[in-house]
């Protein structure tokens, strides 16, 4: 069931709230007295998706702002990280067109919503991933880094400018650039992990390419922080600010988890498993938060041994 929308003030709107990233964000907004409302294209209570107690769901097509557009009226923000999952298969042509397309048409409803709100959301926080960037090598990386042009950065710069004209209608618009998210239940820490757990891990291909990771603790905390800041706008890399090569993260798992880190796995071997997937795991971009940490953010966890600590023992 919707809140009404004139409950407005502390309401802030997810799509793709009941992902990894999004459920995290949900309950991190919950407990700092915030009305959230997930949307969901598969609507369920509550509960069953995950989601912490006083959230609501709201249905949706994926593509529209039809059955929800009230609900922007007077709200504090929209959060939209909603897209199809880069890891979903191969990246045959139907799915990059999935990848994408997912990402302009969620783009596109949001922007029907904030068009349609007499009382304009205050912000928007637009996902993006450090893919903008493409392959840098060991360039550092701050905010003000060029796209690449790969088909990662491609797709992150049409992401980013799907709702970017939302800032012409008075709300303000915040670009969150996401490396990797860490988690001890999901995403890429337990894949990573679990050949350790066999003892069969190692680096994976030269082991020289740059993590740009980030705790999700932290990732949910500083969406809740960008939304808090009335002074935040444009492009925020949420990563941790201490970026770690390939090599240096295998062997920190391997010592946490009192394993060896003796069998990589050939840079061949994963591209010709994964395809041009491959590219998220061989290709690394050193990049750090800069914007953020000059509007004081702390990172509860800005080393990866910490992170790692915390999520695995």
């Amino acid at each position: 069931m919707s809140p009404p929308a004139d409950e407005g003030g502390r309401r802030v709107i997810i799509t793709g709230g009941t992902g990894l990233i999004g459920r995290a964000v949900a309950a991190e907004l919950a407990g700092a007295g915030c009305q959230v409302v997930v949307l969901s294209r598969r609507p369920r209570p509550a509960q069953a998706l995950g989601l912490p107690g006083g959230a609501t769901v709201t249905g949706w097509d994926g593509h529209s702002a039809q059955g929800w557009d009230h609900l922007a009226d007077g709200a504090l923000a929209i959060v939209n990280l909603a897209g199809a999952s880069l890891a979903g298969g191969r990246w045959t042509p139907e799915r990059k067109r999935l990848i994408l397309d997912s990402r302009l048409q969620a783009g596109n409803a949001v922007l029907q919503a904030v068009q349609a709100a007499g009382r304009k959301p205050q912000v928007v926080i637009q996902a993006s991933a450090v893919g903008y960037y493409g392959r840098r090598g060991d360039e550092e990386i701050g905010e003000e880094g060029p796209a690449g042009d790969d088909f990662l950065a491609r797709v992150c710069v049409a992401w980013e400018a799907s709702t970017q004209a939302v800032a012409a209608m008075g709300t303000r618009h915040v670009v969150i650039r996401t490396g990797v998210v860490l988690s001890a239940a999901e995403g890429a820490l337990p894949r990573l992990a679990l050949p350790f757990r066999l003892f069969a891990g190692g680096r994976l291909g030269s082991g020289r390419q740059v993590l740009s990771w980030i705790h999700l603790a932290d990732q949910a905390a500083a969406i809740r922080f960008l939304i808090e800041q009335p002074g935040a706008a444009g492009p925020f890399n949420l990563t941790a600010p201490q970026p770690v090569t390939n090599a240096e993260f295998s062997k920190l798992v391997g010592q946490v988890l009192r394993r060896p880190a003796w069998l990589p796995a050939p840079a061949f071997a994963l591209r010709l498993a994964l395809g041009e997937l491959a590219t998220t795991v061989l290709d690394g971009q050193r990049v750090v938060p800069r914007r953020l940490l000059e509007l004081g953010f702390r990172f509860r966890f800005p080393q990866v041994a910490l992170a790692l600590q915390d999520l695995l023992e």
